[in-house]
């Protein structure tokens, strides 16, 4: 892969870039109007009650889907940054230039805006539960008499069964933010490349191939003719872009130390537990080593900086402080992956993330284990997730059972039907017929659910509880 080619400014719709009087007015970079697009929409802004750990809370201190995409804007940007340079520096690509360096930083910073803009209400347990909703109805579903599983194609159903919030925002990015066209925002094929997590399609989903771009879907059969070619234009074909390396490694640095965080300023680790872990791993990997991060050696001395300021909450602000300089030692790790695996993640050929191999693999991992054990499966937290479940079973019903009869002559909508179709955004919709038209029935049927998906996953958090009560008629 070459940068020249990487870098594609190129778009679904094209722009002459002219002002009004035939000159070039606007001194953007194309990739910096890909940033202005993304905030000034509608589907960014969602973000903002949209849930990162904690689903419907009410402290402000909590992260939101917001937050998250913004401190992973931060940390790509600044991968870039160094990973640029040290290209240039050591000269590892002689038709790198300072001006590709700049572009990669712009296309990092937009790539980590809209990461998350595609996963549906309640976090990643929305996904799950969307995923089982799947399984446990296609089968029952039925048009024109016949069971929906069996009309439509193996890839069909398996885009549903594999429902995932990274393949929904190239999605939603493409053609669903309809503003001026069918093109959605309309962003450049180098930042729709980036955000390809696994360009792999539902039928080629392998997690016993030991690469990680075949973990999981990373686009719908509908969206396949525009993967293909945006993956033709940047000359990926079928390998991940190389910045989509970093951007999941600003996505990793940011989730995983935001989870302790807040899991710490709610109350679901202490202090003591985090010093306790942190002691044990640095015992087992790091004894004897110099010149290295020391993780529980750090989060002590913060601690004891506090006592000797005599700060009212000692305990916070070491837990507060390591988290930053946590941080600022994964940037320099995943750096440092980057550029020592350079010609691996050019050919196409590195199968691992960032982190692979190092103490910072180690520790991630810690981090990400504490979460889950100390959080995810907490009491506090299962009673939240069976309650989002029940939400998005019922959304899922009523909608799904509408809309397999929607756009078809032949079928009935009953007066419940067409008033929930009625709900469906006008956008979404407009979408639809128009990516519908020519299409043989399976196809429709099939655009017909992922409407319905694509207007729950345009739903935030308290949306789709406020819908749902009314639906229910809970007052």
């Amino acid at each position: 892969m070459y940068w020249e080619q990487l870098l594609s400014t190129k778009r679904q719709r094209s722009s002459s870039g002219k002002g009004r009087y035939g000159k070039n007015s606007d001194l953007r970079s194309e990739f910096e109007k890909d940033y202005h697009r993304i905030i000034g929409s509608a589907s960014f802004r969602r973000l903002q009650d949209k849930t990162q750990v904690f689903p419907l809370d009410k402290s402000d201190f909590i992260r939101t889907r917001l937050t998250h995409s913004l401190e992973v804007s931060s940390f790509a940007k600044s991968l870039g940054q160094n990973i640029g340079e040290n290209i240039l520096v050591y000269k590892k690509d002689l038709s790198f230039t300072p001006q590709m360096k700049e572009d990669i930083c712009s296309i990092l910073q937009c790539a980590g805006l809209i990461h998350d803009i595609g996963n549906p209400p309640f976090g990643h347990f929305g996904e799950c539960a969307i995923r089982e909703w799947f399984e446990r109805n296609l089968s029952c579903l039925t048009y024109h008499g016949q069971p929906v599983d069996q009309i439509l194609t193996p890839q069909m159903r398996e885009d549903l069964y594999h429902f995932e919030g990274n393949a929904q925002a190239l999605r939603l990015v493409s053609k669903l933010h309809y503003l001026v066209d069918e093109n959605g925002m309309n962003l450049t094929y180098a930042l729709l490349s980036t955000i390809v997590k696994y360009p792999v399609s539902s039928l080629e989903i392998n997690t016993k191939s030991g690469n990680i771009k075949d973990k999981k879907l990373g686009y719908y059969l509908a969206d396949a003719e525009l993967y293909e070619e945006i993956s033709k234009e940047t000359g990926t074909c079928g390998s991940r872009h190389p910045l989509t390396y970093i951007l999941e490694a600003a996505d990793d640095i940011a989730y995983k130390t935001a989870d302790i965080e807040d899991a710490f300023i709610k109350g679901f680790l202490s202090f003591h537990q985090l010093l306790e872990e942190l002691q044990e791993l640095q015992e087992r990997y790091l004894t004897g080593e110099k010149n290295t991060f020391l993780p529980a050696d750090k989060l002590k001395e913060l601690y004891q900086v506090a006592k000797e300021r005599h700060l009212g909450h000692p305990e916070e602000y070491a837990v507060k402080n390591w988290i930053v300089r946590v941080q600022g030692f994964l940037i320099n790790c995943a750096t440092y992956g980057f550029t020592s695996n350079y010609s691996a993640i050019m050919e196409g050929t590195y199968r691992h993330d960032l982190f692979h191999q190092t103490f910072a693999e180690q520790l991630m991992d810690l981090l990400g284990d504490l979460a889950y054990r100390e959080v995810f499966t907490s009491e506090t937290i299962y009673r939240m997730e069976v309650q989002e479940a029940v939400m998005l079973d019922h959304l899922l019903e009523r909608f799904v059972t509408a809309a397999i009869k929607y756009d078809d002559r032949e079928a009935h909508l009953n007066s419940i039907d067409e008033r929930m179709i009625l709900f469906i955004s006008s956008n979404y919709k407009k979408a639809y017929h128009y990516h519908a038209e020519g299409k043989s029935e399976a196809e429709r049927l099939y655009l017909r659910i992922l409407l319905v998906t694509d207007y729950i996953c345009g739903m935030t958090d308290g949306f789709a509880k406020r819908l749902y009560q009314e639906l229910k008629a809970i007052v």
